[in-house]
């Protein structure tokens, strides 16, 4: 048996490793080439300090001014001690360069195109490699501009399929050079190649329930949250909300049945902000959040769209008074 280690880097790159049953974080990653800080390696240095965000595992011996008590309550953990029983996520309070580790490059086609309006595309891409690709659902990677060597940042909408396929969610810019492409000439079966993943906006593990607010093509993220979901088998109720501007932007609100269709425990909104919409919810997702929504505070918040929407998402809590357990937020241009 093995376990997925994801090595969260302060630069914004993740690294996923395969560690054995009963291995060291530590040994697991410099066998793979992931140079993580290090130097005593007996759990006395304190070097190889990092934080457990998600996972369950065992701290072999070290001494307590390596690590002290009550920083093992809060998830702090000594890779060189720590003993994965589960797959873990694990933050690492460096650069991915100081420890010499890359991101993957993923050769991949074009499979499938949805231009769902004149402000949102839905694609897909495929490739074998992709089989070896892994990320935590809400994170993202930089896809590269078709003839030049700009790169455009984009959250997987999706998990990856059996099939070796995994899908996207994105905006249409006036003259953006990536959206353009997707808009006036993408064809199925065009070379494109993705790089990541990226990012420190992603599912924690769940231990209550969870409010979801996307605001636009920020809804990409969360699908493949859903979909996790799904796979893993939801236990505890989600609540997503989803705000657009107007009527035209109000995409794949049918996969959303789809999903709330297969887990029970999951329900949506849409709202649309503008005055002219036909749509029956009208305004913006905080006049859609009820007291339930909130459990007191005992829940966790993710919230993902445009910085206007997440400035006032901020605003609206600060003005209640109120604290979730857990607040994850990513703003997009």
């Amino acid at each position: 048996m093995s376990y997925k280690i994801a090595l969260n880097f302060e630069d914004g790159v993740t690294r996923f490793i395969e560690c054995n049953e009963g291995e060291l974080v530590a040994d697991a990653a410099y066998r793979q080439r992931v140079n993580i800080p290090l130097d005593c390696r007996d759990g006395a240095c304190g070097t190889c300090k990092c934080h457990a965000e998600s996972g369950k595992y065992t701290l072999e011996d070290y001494i307590e001014d390596a690590l002290s008590e009550e920083e093992a309550e809060q998830g702090q953990v000594l890779t060189c001690r720590m003993v994965p029983t589960s797959d873990c996520v694990v933050s690492v309070p460096v650069s991915s360069k100081v420890c010499k580790t890359v991101t993957e490059a993923y050769p991949v086609e074009l499979s499938a195109i949805n231009r769902h309006s004149d402000t949102a595309i839905s694609f897909s891409v495929k490739g074998e490699k992709l089989a070896k690709l892994h990320f935590l659902p809400g994170q993202y990677v930089n896809i590269k501009v078709p003839g030049s060597d700009e790169t455009r940042a984009y959250s997987f909408s999706s998990l990856v399929s059996d099939a070796n396929e995994v899908s996207f969610l994105i905006r249409v810019i006036p003259d953006g050079k990536m959206s353009g492409y997707m808009r006036d000439s993408a064809q199925v079966g065009e070379p494109l190649e993705i790089s990541g993943p990226f990012g420190s906006f992603y599912l924690r593990d769940m231990n209550r329930r969870a409010l979801f607010l996307a605001g636009g093509t920020g809804l990409a993220p969360f699908t493949a949250m859903l979909e996790k979901m799904q796979r893993d088998g939801l236990e505890y109720p989600v609540h997503l909300i989803y705000g657009v501007t107007n009527d035209i932007d109000l995409v794949e609100v049918d996969r959303l049945e789809r999903l709330a269709a297969a887990l029970p425990l999951f329900s949506f909104a849409t709202c649309v902000a503008s005055p002219e919409s036909e749509h029956p919810a009208k305004g913006y997702v905080t006049q859609y959040i009820e007291a339930e929504h909130l459990c007191d505070g005992d829940v966790d918040i993710y919230l993902c769209g445009p910085p206007p929407m997440v400035d006032a998402v901020n605003h609206y809590f600060s003005e209640k008074g109120m604290t979730p357990a857990s607040f994850h937020y990513e703003k997009f241009a």
